[in-house]
């Protein structure tokens, strides 16, 4: 019998009469079925954040850190499950989506630690004459409900980058996980009350866009954190204009191979970072730009990488690459190949497509406007390109709507500082590819790809305000 999950509304378990069935990307089948929750839900999942508040609030951060251990314990306790669960909901390679949930537990427990360090600064207002003996006290506070939107591409750890730092600053969340995978964000809902989350303080609703948009629009939810795609997420702004937004979104992410660069470790790590979970993260490997000097042997690895890279079953210990979240999804990505190949482009391996499965794919001779170049594909596609300056394959790299990250392999210190600056992202990786993320650095893009930072501190730094109180010690 499909097991069937019932949402959370403010700690409480509840189904509905509206059922959606969760598919297996790899062979369709049904394996769960999940009760939608309805505008009414969704009011009162607000209105009992917003009484929450006044308890969470006040949490001392001893028990914020204290919460937050307990989710990473019980994470770590049900890792094999979880990581199941993940291959099963989202098509994910069962070694990726095992680092999937280690992640989530470091996320969470990073975020304990931060609970802790939630401090401020004390200033000198003596800058000015007449404010002789006068100090400032800055400390940040929590700013109430938030509202977080979840994609499916790492269904667990991406909704913990919302909820650990929700917790962590005293904050209730609610959260909108993706349609496709919303049973990995349940299970999380679940480990967080049971840790002892104040009750009403977390809501995990798989719900319509149009009762999304109602909690969006509601005077009492203080800020939105959203990760998907821009089109989505620049909406949603601007429906939003006096909340707090963080928005993480897309990117067509580039990488430089210069001259000097490891080409064996360059080529590994390209394949890598753009065939992983089939390509579907926001940075995802998707443009390469070569030298001149060192494109064809370069290339030749790459497609030797490729060529062994084992596709099939996601349950497969062995497999390395799976299918795409859905069939309309991999059929998108095989319209954008042939687009490019019809206008000029080279297939020199892949392209091939059998249902959600999309072969990894490498093309050469692509065009900036080409959509596999300027758009982001989302999908196990790779284009490499040559050049012969490296101020051009600068050029090339920014010459996108989308600055998330960008990775550059080279030895010359001067080349790097010089990418640093001049490479318009908002994170540059070096000897690696822009696919790198550890959980508690800032991330975010700049352009289309997004809007604030996540990483445990700054999603922190977020989702509270500064507050300022001045001290005038001069009366007795």
């Amino acid at each position: 019998m499909t097991k069937e999950y019932p949402y959370i509304v403010g700690g409480e378990r509840r189904t509905s009469a509206e059922k959606v069935e969760i598919r297996n990307p790899y062979n369709q089948e049904v394996i769960a079925v999940v009760s939608y929750a309805s505008a009414r839900d969704a009011e009162e999942a607000i209105a009992r954040a917003a009484s929450a508040f006044e308890t969470t609030r006040q949490l001392p951060s001893y028990r914020r850190a204290e919460v937050l251990r307990r989710v990473a314990n019980e994470l770590t306790a049900r890792k094999e499950e979880l990581a199941e669960l993940i291959t099963l909901e989202a098509g994910k390679p069962i070694r990726d989506a095992r680092i999937e949930v280690a992640r989530a537990v470091q996320t969470f427990t990073v975020a304990a630690e931060e609970a802790k360090r939630l401090g401020g600064e004390l200033l000198p207002l003596d800058w000015l004459a007449g404010s002789e003996n006068r100090w400032a006290v800055v400390r940040r506070f929590p700013i109430g409900p938030i509202l977080g939107i979840t994609p499916f591409n790492f269904p667990l750890n991406l909704v913990a980058h919302k909820v650990a730092p929700a917790l962590a600053s005293g904050n209730p969340i609610i959260i909108k996980p993706a349609p496709q995978t919303p049973l990995s964000a349940l299970r999380l809902g679940e480990i967080v009350c049971e840790a002892g989350w104040p009750e009403g303080g977390l809501s995990v609703l798989p719900c319509s866009n149009d009762v999304a948009g109602q909690m969006l629009a509601d005077e009492r939810i203080k800020k939105l954190t959203f990760t998907g795609s821009a089109q989505v997420g620049w909406m949603l702004k601007a429906q939003a204009p006096k909340k707090k937004v963080t928005l993480e979104l897309g990117g067509n992410a580039a990488v430089i191979v210069h001259e000097d660069a490891d080409l064996d470790w360059a080529a590994k790590r390209c394949v890598q970072g753009g065939f992983a979970y089939a390509g579907q993260t926001c940075i995802s490997v998707q443009r390469i730009y070569v030298h001149e000097a060192v494109y064809e042997p370069f290339l030749e690895r790459v497609l030797e990488g490729v060529r062994n890279l084992i596709v099939g079953d996601p349950r497969d210990e062995r497999t390395d690459v799976g299918p795409m979240i859905s069939v309309a999804a991999a059929e998108r990505a095989e319209t954008w190949i042939r687009e490019a190949v019809q206008s000029g482009a080279k297939v020199l391996i892949g392209g091939e497509r059998s249902g959600a499965f999309l072969m990894p794919t490498v093309l050469t001779d692509v065009t900036p406007e080409m959509k596999v170049s300027c758009e982001e594909v989302f999908a196990p596609v790779v284009i490499v390109s040559r050049y012969a300056d490296f101020d051009e394959a600068i050029g090339q790299v920014n010459a996108s709507r989308y600055g998330l990250q960008a990775g550059v392999f080279t030895r010359d210190v001067n080349r790097i500082f010089h990418a640093y600056q001049a490479i318009d992202v908002g994170g540059l990786i070096i000897n690696d590819v822009p696919t790198y993320r550890a959980d508690h650095m800032p991330y975010g893009g700049v352009k289309d790809s997004g809007f604030g930072r996540e990483g445990v501190r700054s999603a922190i730094e977020e989702m509270t305000e500064l507050r300022v109180l001045v001290l005038n010690l001069n009366v007795s």
